[in-house]
């Protein structure tokens, strides 16, 4: 019930923004349209969930017009199961009749659109069928899967008053059907033998299905993807969306290792904020995912900024950070071809942000533009900002001093006539025992005790005393 209702908010938004996008063109041509108009809406290659919500948009653009009909203009060799079932609801449900041209093909997830519609009208040459759903790698999906598409083909067939033993048989190849399909054989179905199973009419094109449809002379009203619509498609796209992720993290990764906000922060939280937007848009990422990202980013910044180490809020945070992506690119049906999906996206994009991490910290800090625009920080800045960065020095290695304090473990040490600050490698060393560096990290110069005093003390009393002895 949560997700209905976060699906349908996500469409009212799409709709709105879609709405948004329309040319003052296309605008007035919207209102001019007569009781008569035709909406022509294509629905062309690939089937995905950013397609969903124009198909919805047309729909409830045709209801608002008073339109006659609309007509799917197909060819489609299929695609994911869950944008298919989310438009045959949209076609089932619509007010306004719905009609399928199948234009060449109908394949997969568009037979399922096609048996949606109220009559399926298909041109010479043209195909429908092979249905079984199948996952990311191209394997049949598991049983429980192909149930489920076998349900609701039979159960559309079924709503057309169509044989639904044929709608199963393009799922299920185990399905016979006496004269049409052995068993073994997954259904596909030509124009002419769609014609003679009832399952479509043949026209031979546009003009003569405007003929049959008995609206030749109204106007046709060819729908089009606008600018707001490719915008939320392109981000919310597999190829896109792991480089929105990994910009994200990789900007809240600089940002966390510098002292104000800048930048790479506004870049990274913009990322983020295209990514679950989109998603939410085109209904696959729900309130739910969202809150449990932001919670695993909450629980990782409290890790970074108030808990020394790496504990249970980092874990935490980490699993909460990755579950909400994981879960704002499933949406829908839980086809095991969406999980594959989701985790090759979610793998790519933890790839780039580990090379990224990588790149940010040994190389670019280097890189004087980004020093100077501000993205990384140098050794030092200036006082305004208020930080001081301690200076890399390697020529104290090796070097023998005195520990001016106690060391617990650390302290100041004293080499000729230099203070530095130094740590000591795990035992306390006291206050005047001679001293070696032994690493110099940055703001940390590691020393090793080399005499304690006591040695010290009981050393110049030998040589006080050999002295006194030679006088």
């Amino acid at each position: 019930m949560h997700r209905d209702r976060s699906t349908r908010l996500a469409a009212g938004a799409f709709v709105a923004i879609a709405a948004a996008g329309l040319s003052p063109v296309a605008a007035a041509v919207l209102e001019q349209q007569g009781p008569d108009a035709v909406y022509r809406v294509p629905i062309v290659g690939v089937i995905e969930l950013g397609l969903a919500p124009f198909v919805e948009r047309s729909l409830e653009e045709a209801r608002e017009s008073g339109a006659s009909a609309v007509v799917l203009d197909i060819d489609t060799p299929g695609g994911r199961v869950d944008a298919a079932e989310r438009m045959a609801d949209a076609i089932s449900d619509s007010e306004v009749p719905v009609y399928a041209y199948i234009n060449r093909r109908a394949l997969s997830a568009g037979a399922l659109i096609s048996l949606a519609a109220q009559r399926i009208y298909m041109r010479p040459g043209s195909v429908i069928g092979a249905a079984t759903p199948v996952t990311g790698e191209g394997q049949r999906a598991p049983e429980k899967i192909v149930s489920a598409m076998r349900s609701s083909m039979r159960a559309l067939a079924e709503a057309r008053s169509l044989d639904p033993a044929v709608a199963e048989a393009m799922v299920d190849e185990q399905i016979e059907v006496p004269g049409v399909s052995e068993a073994g054989q997954l259904l596909t179905l030509t124009t002419e033998e769609a014609v003679d199973l009832a399952y479509a009419e043949e026209v031979d094109d546009w003009n003569a299905l405007m003929a049959t449809l008995g609206t030749t002379g109204g106007q046709v009203v060819d729908q089009e993807v606008n600018w707001a619509e490719r915008l939320v498609r392109f981000l919310s796209n597999p190829v896109v969306s792991p480089f929105l992720l990994s910009l994200g993290f990789l900007g809240l990764l600089v940002e966390i290792r510098t002292p104000t906000f800048g930048l790479a922060g506004a870049v990274g939280v913009t990322s983020l904020a295209l990514f679950f937007g989109s998603h939410m848009l085109v209904g696959l990422a729900g309130l739910e995912g969202l809150i449990i990202f932001g919670l695993g980013i909450t629980l990782m910044l409290i890790e970074a900024f108030f808990i020394p180490g790496f504990g249970i809020f980092g874990i935490l945070g980490g699993i909460g950070a990755l579950a909400g992506v994981y879960m704002s690119m499933l949406g829908g049906l839980p086809v095991s071809g969406d999980f594959a999906r989701a985790g090759t996206v979610l793998s790519s994009a933890l790839a780039l942000v580990l090379v990224g991490s990588w790149l940010m910290v040994k190389r670019l800090p280097s890189n004087r533009r980004l020093t100077n625009l501000g993205i990384f920080l140098g050794e030092e800045t200036s006082a305004e900002t208020g930080y001081t960065s301690q200076v890399r020095r390697p020529d104290l290695v090796g070097r023998e001093g005195v520990a001016l304090t106690d060391l617990r473990p650390a302290g100041t040490a004293r080499f000729g006539d230099e203070r530095v600050d130094v740590v000591t490698e795990s035992e306390w060393i006291e206050e005047g025992s001679r001293v070696s560096v032994v690493a110099s990290e940055g703001y940390r110069h590691v020393v090793r005790v080399i005499e304690a005093p006591r040695e010290l003390m009981k050393a110049r009393e030998s040589e006080a005393g050999t002295g006194s002895g030679q006088g």
